[in-house]
């Protein structure tokens, strides 16, 4: 199983590099469209502090990328066969949740992206983490609690939610074991 956090860390150093130098961003233009710090940037870059999950969703949104689609680039093309042992993974340094990207290709339309969350934890994303896509969360074991501005959905074995248009959202593991779950993404 390749381990983004050790694996990768260089290379998404690197891809977040090349993706402003593309565009000719500074790492203020940056820090402007993303809304994360010029200081974390310029760490993240240097290979000095590991991203969360919610930077770099914001860094993916900034480049118009998902954060699937961000972590791809870093971990370079893919085939249309993803094998178990080959599914990158992520732990978020500040919650502690893991990511295991599934399935991803620049070339299609859907991600599917499994989540194991421990309890007592949540992780909050800004809304404009889906202004260019459309998901799903289907819990395979556990409990969720998710938050889309003012709407609350408990979530439980089997059950599955139809996200709404982009607003802020909470994904919450409010109880005391961990929780598993999918996430299916379409970009629209």
């Amino acid at each position: 199983m390749s381990t983004i956090m050790d694996d990768t860390s260089a290379r998404l150093a690197r891809c977040i590099r090349q993706e402003r130098d593309a565009r000719g961003w500074s790492l203020a233009d940056l820090a402007d469209r993303s809304g994360v710090a010029r200081a974390t940037i310029s760490k993240i870059e240097r290979e000095e502090a590991s991203p969360t999950a919610v930077v770099l969703v914001r860094l993916a949104a900034a480049f118009d990328l998902t954060l699937a689609g961000l972590l791809l680039r870093a971990e370079g093309e893919r085939e249309r066969l993803s094998r178990a042992a080959d599914q990158p993974v992520w732990r978020d340094p500040e919650t502690g949740y893991v990511r295991r990207q599934i399935f991803s290709r620049p070339d299609h339309p859907v991600e599917l992206v499994e989540v194991e969350m421990p309890a007592g934890r949540s992780v909050a994303l800004p809304a404009s983490s889906y202004a260019r896509i459309r998901q799903c969360l289907w819990v395979l074991d556990g409990a969720m609690t998710i938050v889309e501005g003012e709407d609350r959905t408990l979530l439980g074995p089997g059950d599955c939610l139809a996200f709404g248009p982009p607003s802020d959202v909470v994904f919450a593991n409010e109880g005391d074991r961990p929780a598993r779950y999918v996430v299916a993404i379409a970009r629209s």
